[in-house]
């Protein structure tokens, strides 16, 4: 498994190859606001526990287990990102939001909290009734 730290970088490096076909080291230090000498020792340890494949001044490639991490990542983010939506937490607020829970929770409460979302959405009526007691509270 992964520490909080490599799967800020599989997300990170997924995303990039997702939106641009390729992530360079230095794309990767911007992105996640690091200096490049940190993204070469984290993609030199994420090559050697066979998340990606690294060749020095040639780039990387996400293994077939990378991807499937990667694609896993970006996906309790953005159903964290909808579910505190849903609950009507400010926009301003829901990325650093979720930044900060993501690598909390387990896969068992990322999958309870998927049913709940799926709960409110499958149901106009719960829907409308979740935003009018959150706009009371907000009183």
């Amino acid at each position: 498994m992964p520490t909080p730290s490599m799967e800020d970088y599989i997300e990170q490096i997924y995303l990039l190859i997702d939106t641009k076909g390729y992530a360079r080291v230095s794309d990767i230090a911007d992105a996640l606001s690091v200096h490049p000498s940190s993204v070469t020792k984290m993609v030199q340890k994420l090559d050697k526990d066979e998340y990606l494949v690294y060749e020095r001044y040639r780039g990387l490639v996400l293994t077939l287990k990378g991807q499937r991490v990667g694609q896993r990542l970006v996906a309790r983010h953005d159903l964290l990102e909808r579910f505190l939506s849903v609950m009507g937490v400010k926009e301003e607020n829901i990325y650093n939001d979720v930044e900060g829970i993501e690598h909390h929770l387990s896969w068992d409460s990322i999958n309870r909290i998927a049913d709940l979302i799926e709960f409110f959405e499958e149901d106009p009526a719960r829907m409308a009734e979740l935003k009018e007691i959150n706009e009371r509270n907000k009183e």
